[in-house]
Order: C-alpha cells, then sequence, then structure tokens
C-alpha cells in the first residue's frame, strides 16, 4: 500500500525529517515520483486514487490473496480506508458497530472513524484497543482533509512513513519505497501507536505518557529519521476523561469542529 499527503494535512514529527536527506546522493522524491515508480512495480496489478495536489492512495491487489495478510481499499461518504491484515473480532465489531455481515475490515475502520469524528461515545484509543489482530490502516478524509493512521502492536503488521522532496508525508507497508522515496527522512511506524493529521502521534497502549524521539543512526552513521517509543517516566500534565487518553480534549475540539 502507498498513501502520500501533502504537508498542509499531515503534520508528523519534526524528528521524522532528517537533515541528511538533501546532502545524500540519492535526494527526497516528489509525490508523482514515487506514485510512479510505485505503480510501475506491478502495472498490471495496481489501483490509484488522487484527491487533487492533497493526497493519493495506492494499493496493489494481492495474488494469491492470503486471509491473515489481506490488503483492503475501501470508500464511504468521502472517507477512504486502506486497511492491511485481519481482525479477530470482526464479527463482534460488527454488531457493536450496526454494520451488515458483510462488511469488512476497512469498511468497519471508515466506520469506528467517523463515529470518532462526529463524536462518538469513545475516546479514540479506546477505540483502537479494540481492534483485536495485526492490522495497520491508513484513513484519508477527503470532506476534511483529515488523516488518520493506526498500527497493531503485536508487529504482525509493518507500516513505514517518510517526508517526500516537497515535504509531502508518505507511508507505505514496503520499506524499499519509502527509502527510495525518502531518502534519509523515514522511519518503522511505531507498533501500538497512532498517527492523526492534526492531533499527532501517540500510544494507543499508554495515551497518559509521552511521546519521545529516538534518532535513528545507519550503517554510515548519519541521522536516518527516528523511532518514537513511549516514555515511561513522564506524562501528560492535563486532566483526561474518565477512561480517556489524556490529550482527548485536543481530539474532541478537532472533531467538534469537523
Amino acid at each position: 500500500m502507498l498513501a502520500i499527503f501533502h504537508k498542509a494535512f499531515a503534520h508528523p514529527p519534526e524528528e521524522l525529517n532528517s537533515p541528511a536527506s538533501h546532502k545524500a546522493p540519492n535526494k527526497p522524491k516528489l509525490p508523482h515520483e514515487t506514485l510512479r515508480d510505485f505503480l510501475s512495480l506491478h502495472p498490471e496489478n495496481t489501483f490509484s486514487m488522487s484527491f487533487g495536489q492533497a493526497a493519493v492512495l495506492a494499493y496493489v491487489r494481492p495474488h494469491p490473496a492470503n486471509p491473515l495478510q489481506q490488503l483492503l481499499f475501501c470508500g464511504y461518504e468521502d472517507i477512504y480506508c486502506l486497511f492491511k491484515g485481519s481482525l479477530d473480532n470482526l464479527c463482534q465489531l460488527i454488531k457493536q458497530y450496526g454494520l451488515s455481515k458483510s462488511a469488512n475490515e476497512a469498511m468497519l475502520i471508515i466506520v469506528a472513524y467517523r463515529t470518532l469524528r462526529d463524536r462518538g461515545p469513545y475516546p479514540a484509543d479506546q477505540v483502537i484497543k479494540d481492534l483485536d489482530g495485526r492490522f495497520g490502516f491508513v484513513v484519508y478524509d477527503s470532506k476534511t482533509g483529515t488523516v488518520f493512521t493506526a498500527l497493531g502492536s503485536d508487529g504482525g503488521v509493518k507500516l513505514y512513513w517518510g517526508i517526500a522532496g516537497d515535504g509531502s508525508v508518505v507511508i507505505s507497508d514496503d520499506v524499499e519505497v519509502i527509502k527510495d522515496g525518502c531518502a534519509k527522512s523515514f522511519a518503522p511506524f511505531p507498533a501500538g501507536f497512532m498517527f492523526h493529521s492534526e492531533g499527532g502521534l501517540m500510544s494507543f497502549e499508554h495515551p497518559m505518557n509521552k511521546v519521545r524521539a529516538m534518532p535513528r543512526v545507519d550503517s554510515q552513521g548519519v541521522i536516518c529519521g527516528a523511532n518514537f517509543n513511549v516514555d515511561k517516566y513522564t506524562r501528560i500534565n492535563s486532566m483526561p476523561r474518565t477512561g480517556s487518553a489524556a490529550n482527548w480534549s485536543q481530539w474532541d475540539t478537532q472533531m467538534n469542529e469537523v
């Protein structure tokens, strides 16, 4: 899968952008170059959708299909989702959200996101915690220009993210695509975390703790993006709602504005 978002719509941590990228022999590519390269790898089995200059979503149709590493794409009411993996409790969540039995994981994520956007009864971290299985997904709300990404904590699915030549955010499950497109400004997307284009990066397993960036150094001793971990000794200084993330007030303001 591949998702690219203009810098005006996604604001990743500054530590992800390495100054060494523009000094490296291979400079970061522009979004259209990364998309072209991605599509050229599988010319007869890819799908892509562009949203003007704001975003592009693309994926390779898996063949043969793997139920544990399935790749799904779904769009509903101007909300689009790329989903990789599988949910063990899909049937239970389908009932919880009142969906038809034929709904897949991508549709479920869209409905869960829409519930959050429209001020549903649960905080964002709790909604993601309810997902049982191996998963990684990217949601793009084309109506509001909102990006929402999360990666399961068990490590069964890998995602990577980086910064393109024009500052756009690139997310993919293919590390080589990220390396080629983002030069030194890339890193693994942290397992057990979620990212909101305005709310930022946070751990859905430890929402009360701050996130710490640790510089990544490659074999040549060059800083290559950053790894993001939970700071177990530093908590967020705010008063959370009962059972909610400490920074839910920020999320709540954003969702209310939507």
